[in-house]
């Protein structure tokens, strides 16, 4: 009993409330660039195939780094909400976090650093690269936009922020919209092969049965 007391004391303290603070706060400085950064990339890749990589990121780093640091300045404004630690909540987090984790583990068995990055989609050095059909791939198209919204929705748990439950929200027609763009490009580079594979494999939810 005394241990469980002591527990419940640690997570309904200072502590725990300054945790879920900075995660909310890293959360929205970090999010919502990294959402731009797909924006600025797919909808103009035949336009940043033509320049270099340096002036492509040189040029798209800054725009994020000065959405980031405008977020970080209403902070006050968007950290306004707290509901406070609950601990059924951290639970549901951390099997979340799991999921995503368990997800990750797989696509990252599959995806080069370097696609995270967008580097073939503004690169066209090394021709359109390959279409990854393999592992998580062959049961679902966008294991990677899943991992992120396990994420995003633990860390909205668990900090029990309005502001990261709305980010939360807007994940979701943020992640449609990417994907569309996405997968635009996606058919540019690779045509009927790409056709195929969407036809064989969903967008977001995955089908239990590997694809061969």
């Amino acid at each position: 009993m005394q241990i469980v007391a002591a527990v419940k004391l640690l997570l309904n303290g200072v502590v725990m409330d300054t945790i879920a603070h900075y995660l909310s706060l890293i959360t929205l400085v970090c999010v919502p660039p990294m959402f731009l950064f797909w924006f600025l990339v797919h909808p103009f890749a035949g336009h940043w195939r033509k320049r270099s990589l340096f002036v492509t990121y040189g040029t798209i780093v800054p725009i994020l780094i000065v959405t980031g640091a405008i977020i970080f300045s209403l902070r006050t404004v968007f950290l306004k909400v707290y509901f406070g630690i609950r601990i059924p909540l951290i639970i549901a987090a951390g099997i979340l976090l799991l999921a995503g984790v368990r997800i990750a583990v797989s696509r990252a068995r599959c995806l080069r650093s370097s696609v995270l990055l967008g580097i073939p989609e503004v690169s066209g050095r090394d021709g359109p690269g390959i279409l990854i059909t393999g592992g998580i791939y062959s049961r679902i198209r966008h294991p990677r936009y899943m991992e992120g919204f396990c994420y995003l929705a633990s860390i909205a748990l668990f900090t029990n922020y309005l502001a990261v439950y709305l980010l939360l929200v807007a994940y979701l027609p943020m992640v449609y919209a990417i994907v569309v763009l996405e997968e635009r490009e996606l058919l540019d580079r690779f045509g009927e092969a790409y056709v195929r594979y969407c036809h064989a494999v969903p967008r977001f939810l995955p089908i239990l049965r590997q694809q061969k």
